[in-house]
């Protein structure tokens, strides 16, 4: 006989969104998809670390949350870095005794051919795009596992499924990233750690903004989405408070695609 299903916690909906007490590490978070990701869990009431490379960076975008009376502190390291990346986690450990939420954004990007790319840089891509995301995950679910839950989270990108020339290596990156995180929902999930992905369009981010205002590419780009436009940055925080929250508690395994329908259109 199959056992009645277990009543809803006695939160509002709105709550189930809170984020309150949790500590959330987002990487790459000085500005970008990062940066509103780490904006909008902070708001949402989690202490939220803020990552980048350069430590006066990280140290200043975790001050202008303070500033707007959210909760944050700078947590500087390289995620191509071990030794690095060992250091800030055991700093965790050390100033705030747990990590709820691990949002693995980090990415690089190098749009040359397969031709036109050398080994070395093919190396530091997948380094970067992968190897690092499957060292954060360990070093995160670690820790989530003692404390008998977590939520993992992934950026990766439409391009894991789509394809077009000239530009091989970050799409296979992120969908050995995709691959990764449903194999960690199967790993992790008895432990009450659930494992997703956010799939982004394009989106009019920093690093996009010679591309938004190429006046060839960027109308082009636009126009291949339904929605007829790019994305803007802040457009990507919901689903990731959404898939940290009690909200998504059941939710494992899967991507989320946030690109306003441009991976379902051709």
């Amino acid at each position: 006989m199959m056992s009645a299903p277990t009543l809803p916690p006695s939160l509002s909906y709105l709550q189930q969104f809170s984020l309150a007490g949790q500590v959330a590490l987002i990487t790459g978070s000085v500005r970008g998809l990062g940066w509103e990701i780490a904006r909008a869990m902070a708001a949402s009431g989690a202490h939220v670390l803020i990552n980048g490379r350069n430590a006066a960076a990280a140290e200043a975008a975790a001050q202008g949350l303070r500033e707007a009376g959210l909760d944050a502190s700078a947590l500087p390291f390289d995620v191509a870095d071990e030794a690095g990346m060992r250091a800030a986690f055991a700093e965790i450990d050390a100033r705030r005794g747990r990590l709820d939420i691990l949002v693995n954004n980090v990415g690089a990007r190098n749009r040359k051919t397969l031709r036109e790319l050398e080994l070395t840089e093919i190396r530091e891509l997948i380094d970067t795009d992968l190897v690092a995301g499957i060292m954060l995950a360990k070093l995160a679910a670690e820790r989530m596992l003692r404390q008998g839950g977590g939520r993992l989270i992934a950026i990766t990108s439409v391009v894991g499924e789509l394809a077009r020339a000239g530009d091989a290596v970050y799409p296979a990156a992120k969908q050995g990233l995709t691959g990764m995180m449903r194999a960690l929902a199967a790993e992790f999930g008895p432990a009450g750690i659930t494992s997703n992905a956010i799939a982004p369009g394009t989106f009019a981010t920093e690093t996009n903004a010679a591309m938004v205002a190429d006046p060839a590419v960027g109308p082009r780009l636009a126009a291949r989405n339904p929605m007829g436009r790019w994305g803007q940055p802040h457009e990507i925080a919901g689903a990731a408070v959404f898939l940290a929250s009690p909200a998504a508690s059941f939710i494992n395994g899967q991507v989320l695609a946030v690109d306003g329908g441009l991976s379902v259109q051709f």
